[in-house]
């Protein structure tokens, strides 16, 4: 009879301290495995009903503002872009806005080599400040997961486009063809920008450096509420609930992955990159030198792009731009 009071009392013991660590749960060892087939139908069905809770109608006005932005932005950098000279390396991704190109030694080549030579400068476009992002456009939020035989059946688009569509926007077929934000469909549409005067162009800078906060702030909020993915290895991006499984990650391609993508959840830089780019002050000399480099600060190019046209940069660029910083020693 002790031996039962006895046994009674440390299980109760037991049972105590489990539920002081939050482990109020047990569960039998001899218990039957978990029959998925049966789960699947449930899991099918909430899926389903968790598609009735979208698109949220509170961030429907977020989505449109973003959009609209979107086309602001691009008609405001096609236009600058056009009276502002771009450069861009031969060699590696490094981009430049300026008369001429900087001497700082940041290029790796194609075979990321160190980064110790000096960039062969091209003349820059578009796509150069603006860089695409384009993600697969899906029918609907919640449809099944694009298979690898299936990535030709669907539209590749902007991934902000994909995000605000998905947000509930009205997005026109023009915007959700692949090449609407293309540098030739933009910059032909446009007429007269020589003629634009010096005021003309800073009130274009000003509405295009809005546009680029805009589309910033818009696009972390609707991260808040819609779920997207980009890859660890790659740049691929995807606007969903979960990734897609076309194998189009080329690190991996002569190893075990099979070019898999390994999503993860995706941030605004993800979507809306920032490409930064070295600026040059008034007080740094004409052409930025290696052994200045420590001096000299970066922005986002289309940041740098709009300073440069006459508009005034947000305060939180100030520190990375190092606006009243000291110039380089001769």
């Amino acid at each position: 009879m002790g031996s039962k009071i006895l046994k009674l009392c440390n299980r109760r013991k037991l049972v105590i301290f489990h539920r002081m660590i939050g482990w109020d749960r047990f569960y039998s060892s001899n218990s039957k495995a978990v029959d998925f087939k049966k789960l699947r139908p449930m899991i099918l069905k909430r899926i389903e009903n968790r598609a009735k809770d979208y698109p949220v109608k509170a961030m429907v006005p977020v989505a449109n503002e973003v959009l609209k932005a979107q086309t602001t932005l691009y008609h405001g950098v096609s236009t600058l872009v056009q009276r502002i000279r771009i450069w861009a390396c031969k060699y590696c991704p490094e981009v430049y806005i300026g008369e001429c190109g900087h001497e700082i030694r940041t290029c790796g080549g194609f075979r990321r080599r160190p980064k110790v030579h000096v960039h062969e400068w091209t003349s820059g476009s578009l796509n150069d400040i603006l860089v695409p992002v384009e993600a697969f456009h899906l029918k609907y939020m919640f449809q099944n997961v694009i298979e690898h035989n299936q990535r030709f059946d669907f539209d590749r688009i902007p991934a902000v486009v994909e995000l605000c569509w998905q947000a509930g926007a009205y997005a026109s077929d023009e915007m959700l063809c692949s090449n609407s934000y293309g540098q030739e469909g933009i910059v032909g549409a446009i007429a007269g920008v020589e003629s634009l005067s010096d005021h003309e162009m800073k009130y274009v800078a000003i509405e295009t450096m809005k546009a680029w906060e805009t589309i910033r702030t818009g696009v972390e909020k609707l991260l808040l509420v819609y779920p997207a993915k980009v890859c660890e290895h790659c740049s691929g991006v995807h606007v969903g609930p979960s990734g897609h499984r076309a194998r189009l990650c080329g690190v991996f391609k002569y190893e075990g992955w099979c070019g898999n993508h390994f999503w993860r959840k995706a941030k605004v830089d993800d979507l809306v990159r920032p490409n930064m780019v070295w600026c040059r002050r008034p007080q740094d000399p004409p052409v930025l030198k290696n052994e200045g480099r420590d001096y000299y600060g970066h922005a986002p190019a289309v940041v740098d792009l709009c300073t440069k046209a006459g508009a005034v940069a947000p305060s939180k660029y100030h520190c990375m731009m190092k606006l009243e910083g000291l110039t380089a020693p001769p």
